[in-house]
């Protein structure tokens, strides 16, 4: 089945070290790509309210910092950091930054792009994708979809 492909994946946290997201399993996942200087990034609180309010039935928000949209994430990993916990209180796994669409694009996106209901390259920061406690892709949710809503 598809969906176990996707726990499969590996990538670095934003401290660096590797994380296989089968980690995450049995859990239900908000996989979303961030940026700190876009219109959007105040969605940061709003995925943390989500975080908070479903963390203890097994939900969790994943953030995926990009740079690939007008250099809305130019900070490091340290400073991407540093930013979301200082502005947001975030405290949800956080990513290393890489990106989300073109040539290089990374294992996660690479695979939630060409398997979700909705495929195609990611449009701007902040689309979120809902995946299953199983592992299947659920849900695509543009930018301008707000967290709570």
């Amino acid at each position: 089945m598809a969906s176990t492909e996707l726990l499969d994946i590996k990538a670095n946290n934003v401290d660096g070290k590797e994380v296989t997201l089968n980690s995450y399993q049995g859990k239900v996942l908000l996989i979303v790509n961030t940026a700190s200087r876009c219109g959007y990034t105040p969605q940061y609180a709003g995925l943390q309210k989500l975080q908070e309010k479903y963390e203890k039935e097994g939900f969790t928000v994943l953030g995926f910092p990009s740079n690939d949209f007008n250099g809305q994430e130019p900070g490091t990993n340290a400073e991407i950091k540093k930013f979301c916990q200082l502005n947001y209180k975030v405290n949800f796994p956080l990513f290393a930054k890489n990106p989300v669409s073109g040539p290089k694009i990374q294992p996660i996106y690479k695979y939630l792009t060409a398997n979700a209901p909705e495929k195609g390259p990611i449009d701007w920061n902040f689309e979120k994708f809902l995946v299953s406690r199983s592992g299947e892709i659920v849900g695509r949710f543009k930018s301008k979809v707000a967290p709570d809503d």
